[in-house]
């Protein structure tokens, strides 16, 4: 697997594969504890160490330890890597309609139900997932084996992760019922609806609770509060337009749904230890001295 993904993510940050919905990551160097946004999804590590920080919970995730995010979050990472022994990984998007149209064809005692089913797991990575896994970076080697395996592929790794440890914390996502599918409801719509106005009692109003048990249950799957998770996904969203789209900090605030840009230049700095100018400079020194970079800071809300 090393091998292959070596040859496949030649460069630093995020490499797209010839399959849509799967990309291969790679660093050369540690780096240092980065606020990202990963929508759903599942990263599997076959080489360094990455850590992921919610709240007061810290995930591994490595060669021994696979990531599954069933809802978009915002968090934080760490990781270890070098020139000599650099992290590679390959992460792939979790098509929740394709996942759901899945888990129909499965029987109920199919598929394992977590007691408190959770937005972010990392489990420990088996034999079998580990040959889908070098099955899917061999197809993703070919450009006809892309096209005609790795879609089957990707099904196959979706099956075993359903069927796995976690299994239950995806199938709760795309639950009807249950309040972390309600949660899981608000997570997406703020997800997409961010540039719009969104306040709680709306939120708690879609999602069938009360105003209480929607606080509670929501900071219980996100580790933070609505509004701050709110905030959170405007802030990513208008770091990308400025880095990716050049568009000026006044104008990403006010199309991520800021009113204050005074107040998006200090809640941006505060996040991400630095003003939309001062990143808007590091990321343009950044791209002109290697342009296939791609920071985590920035892919990782594709």
């Amino acid at each position: 697997m090393v091998a292959l993904i070596g040859r496949l993510a030649p460069h630093e940050g995020y490499t797209r594969s010839l399959l849509d919905g799967v990309r291969f990551m790679r660093a050369n160097r540690p780096l240092g504890l980065t606020p990202v946004l990963y929508e759903p999804s599942i990263v599997i590590v076959c080489q360094g160490h990455k850590r992921g920080y919610l709240a007061d919970r810290v995930f591994h995730y490595d060669a021994q330890h696979y990531l599954v995010l069933s809802v978009p979050l915002p968090f934080s990472t760490e990781t270890d890597a070098s020139e000599t022994h650099p992290l590679l990984a390959v992460s792939v998007s979790l098509d929740m309609t394709a996942v759901a149209d899945l888990v129909m064809e499965l029987s109920p005692n199919e598929t394992p139900v977590s007691a408190a089913p959770e937005g972010i797991v990392s489990t420990p990575l088996d034999a079998t997932l580990a040959d889908v896994t070098l099955r899917l970076l061999r197809a993703l080697s070919s450009p006809l084996e892309a096209k005609v395996l790795a879609p089957g592929i990707v099904r196959e790794l979706c099956f075993r992760v359903l069927v796995g440890e976690q299994g239950g914390a995806i199938r709760a996502a795309l639950a009807s019922r249950g309040n972390f599918g309600r949660i899981s409801r608000a997570l997406r719509r703020i997800h997409h609806d961010y540039a719009y106005p969104l306040d709680v009692a709306t939120l708690a109003r879609e999602a069938g609770l009360s105003i209480p048990t929607f606080h509670a249950h929501f900071k219980a799957i996100a580790r933070t509060s609505p509004i701050q998770y709110i905030k959170s996904i405007r802030l990513h969203q208008a770091r990308l337009l400025i880095i990716r789209d050049q568009t000026t900090a006044a104008a990403a605030a006010a199309r991520v749904g800021y009113e204050s840009a005074s107040q998006f230049n200090r809640e941006f700095k505060r996040l991400f230890g630095r003003s939309p100018g001062q990143e808007a400079r590091e990321m343009k020194a950044a791209f002109s001295l290697s342009p296939a970079i791609r920071l985590e800071g920035i892919a990782a809300n594709h």
